[in-house]
């Protein structure tokens, strides 16, 4: 993306002078103020720094309470958040992740933690992408441009019965946006299992201009044998029964082939990750509990967003191989992630699923 406005740099702009501000949010300072960083006299960090005194790492992240909803950042704008770093005790679908632009009443950022950053499955993986990162032991990193005008909000809500821990921050320039600036937005989606014959739709209902860049998908396979013959189709403008993008099997639009398949004499399914596309997630049956293989798998539309103009959906097929080698529909647990800038305003999300059918299980 073009370094203009304070926003996005690249290498080659690195060196530009702007005067956008640069100003960052943590438990340590909630405001974003100027001047005012660890100021705190209260926090989770009080008792371990003992006599220390302010500036002291007295608050260092924030308690959530059982179905408590926290506000992480409200920032007057316009300019745009940059980064966001953030790591969170317990069960990461359990903590749901929002984001509100200009006013909204209605997020255009809405998922469980974990799902947002690729990893949907409640376990560590790493992610080594442009727009992704997830580090040891469980640093979550965004480095998404997400622009707003009049101003912003962040907020984390426990859905689980524990209290949780959020460690933070977000770092954001204070900017002016330009006309061409759109909207980022990310939706959840989860269905368990498939219903026979179904295609998986991984985004609907979207309205305006925009640009799709990004899927996630946490696909959890509930039969034996290869899963992953499904087309990914974009129905964009009107498009009707046929789309206008269709693909060639899932593993080709994650940037692989061939099943991941490296042959059983070196491992079988390969894990990857890289700056545009990954595997970074096997969870291999281990002859007890985990009895299913399950995989966590991103695809980043960055060099080649997919532009629409007046509406998309987005779909992908769950098929695999009878042994007769016709293709069979599967009836797998498919949850995803779609990555998309828009106008405003947007359609009202579908509700989330409840608590129990979020859990992974």
């Amino acid at each position: 993306m073009a370094g203009f406005n304070g926003l996005g740099m690249h290498m080659g702009s690195i060196s530009r002078l702007s005067d956008a501000r640069t100003r960052s949010v943590s438990a340590e300072n909630r405001t974003g103020g100027k001047g005012m960083g660890g100021m705190a006299t209260e926090g989770t960090g009080k008792e371990a720094a003992g006599g220390l005194g302010v500036g002291w790492k007295i608050s260092p992240s924030l308690y959530v309470g059982p179905g408590e909803t926290v506000t992480l950042a409200e920032i007057e704008g316009p300019g745009a958040l940059q980064h966001i770093w953030a790591t969170v005790t317990h069960h990461w679908r359990f903590c749901i992740l929002r984001i509100y632009w200009d006013g909204q009443s209605e997020p255009s950022v809405e998922c469980p933690i974990g799902d947002f950053f690729a990893c949907g499955w409640n376990r560590y993986a790493q992610v080594s992408s442009l727009p992704v990162c997830v580090n040891p032991g469980s640093a979550f990193n965004c480095y998404w441009e997400m622009p707003f005008r009049k101003g912003c909000k962040v907020t984390a809500t426990n859905i689980s019965d524990e209290r949780i821990t959020v460690f933070y921050q977000i770092d954001y320039a204070l900017t002016e946006v330009g006309e061409d600036r759109a909207y980022f937005h990310a939706r959840f989606g989860r269905v368990n299992p498939l219903p026979y014959g179904d295609v998986y739709t991984i985004l609907d209902g979207v309205e305006g201009k925009g640009q799709y860049v990004g899927t996630y998908m946490a696909w959890g396979v509930n039969s034996c044998g290869w899963w992953g013959e499904g087309e990914v189709k974009f129905y964009m403008d009107g498009d009707a029964e046929f789309p206008t993008i269709c693909g060639t099997g899932t593993e080709d639009y994650f940037c692989g082939s061939y099943n991941f398949d490296v042959g059983k004499q070196n491992g079988g399914y390969r894990e990857f990750t890289t700056p545009y596309a990954g595997l970074p997630q096997v969870i291999r049956p281990d002859g007890l509990y985990d009895s299913q293989t399950r995989f966590g798998m991103y695809r980043w539309h960055i060099a080649d967003p997919i532009r629409f103009e007046r509406d998309l959906r987005v779909t992908v097929q769950a098929l695999g191989w009878t042994k007769k080698g016709k293709y069979a529909p599967l009836r797998d647990d498919i949850a995803s992630v779609a990555y998309w800038y828009q106008t405003l305003p947007h359609r009202p999300f579908p509700k989330l699923p409840d608590r129990d059918f979020l859990e992974v299980i």
